[in-house]
């Protein structure tokens, strides 16, 4: 059983920031991750992308779901602990790589798929709707943690029964010992059932450098 469970969308810079200060404290303490999925297509299907959101986002959610889907079928035919490492393999070229287009290439998705070691025709799933149904449960199952109306990502202590969060939300990859103090607080919150919600809305833009 896995110590957390993180739930993830590829085209999400918050969810790549947070997921790599994740890395950092297994880095430095042993803590089992299961990378699992939320599509924030499926999350914000009801909504109307022409009105509520800006140009761009509705091709960016889309893309995140196809490449979740590719994601799924490396689950299914090469085992979880593929799953990891597609993801970290995705944000360095969409995040660290500035490139939010990269598998767009089917090539070059096929190409990532070799490197990693697994075969290149899973890159087929891209477009492959049948993956959709695991992804669509496990959206729900995050949304269902966290009681609805967040996006990504969702964090799970001690899964399946443990707490969830939505986030943290941060802009710069802790690291070190502060990668560690933040981890405590967030566990911390997570573990009182009374704890819903802390929030500021001036966020600096996502600094993948650090």
């Amino acid at each position: 059983m896995a110590d957390v469970e993180f739930f993830w969308d590829p085209v999400c810079p918050w969810a790549w920031i947070t997921s790599r200060w994740v890395h950092e404290v297994a880095r430095q303490r042993p803590l089992e991750v299961d990378w699992k999925f939320i599509a924030l297509r499926i999350v914000n299907e009801e909504r109307d992308y022409a009105t509520e959101f800006a140009e761009g986002y509705e091709a960016g959610h889309n893309r995140g779901l196809y490449l979740l889907r590719v994601a799924a079928a490396v689950r299914k035919h090469v085992g979880p602990h593929a799953v990891g490492d597609l993801y970290s393999a995705y944000g360095e070229a969409m995040h660290d790589g500035r490139n939010r287009e990269a598998f767009d290439d089917r090539a070059r998705l096929e190409a990532l798929l070799v490197d990693l070691g697994h075969p290149a025709e899973l890159a087929g799933a891209f477009d492959e709707p049948a993956y959709d149904d695991v992804i669509r449960a496990e959206t729900a199952d995050a949304l269902e943690r966290c009681g609805g109306f967040i996006g990504t990502p969702v964090l799970s202590f001690a899964p399946p029964d443990g707490p969830s969060l939505f986030g943290p939300v941060i802009s710069v990859i802790p690291k070190g010992n502060e990668a560690l103090q933040v981890w405590d607080a967030v566990q911390t919150l997570a573990s009182k059932p009374y704890f819903s919600e802390l929030k500021r809305s001036n966020r600096p833009k996502p600094d993948f450098t650090r």
